[in-house]
């Protein structure tokens, strides 16, 4: 009986020794903003064209007028579309929304109303936030 319970010992211990490094490995990753997602990070980018157009409003003819192209809107980023005369910030690691503001030369309540869908304290680096 002493020798059954040697020999799992014998295995047991070294697979919970593995399983607490695998934990505190887990715990620490977490804490420093690893999140525990696959190691190979990929960013989506999105590019929207927006073409606007108005057709002549003139009485019906014989003639085919094609329609006049008034602008062309064109952004490129992550599910973001332009505004004309906005500012954006692309977030470094440690800012916050305080950093952001002392920066940028404007304040917490502005960045945070230009950007409603987005958390304080979940900021993530590259993310690009509106701030003017």
């Amino acid at each position: 009986m002493a020798s059954s319970s040697r020999h799992i010992a014998r295995f047991a211990a070294p697979a919970a020794f593995l399983l607490a490094v695998t934990i505190v490995v887990l715990l620490v990753r977490s804490g420093l903003g690893g999140g525990g997602g696959s190691p190979a990070t990929t960013t989506a980018t999105t590019t929207v064209t927006r073409t606007t157009t108005q057709t002549p409003t003139t009485a019906p003819s014989a003639t085919v007028v094609p329609p006049v192209t008034t602008g062309v809107q064109t952004s490129t980023g992550s599910a973001t579309t332009s505004v004309p005369g906005a500012t954006y910030y692309t977030v470094q690691k440690g800012d916050t929304f305080t950093t952001i503001a002392a920066k940028s030369g404007t304040t917490v309540a502005v960045i945070e109303q230009l950007n409603p869908g987005v958390s304080s304290n979940a900021l993530s680096v590259g993310q690009q936030i509106r701030i003017k």
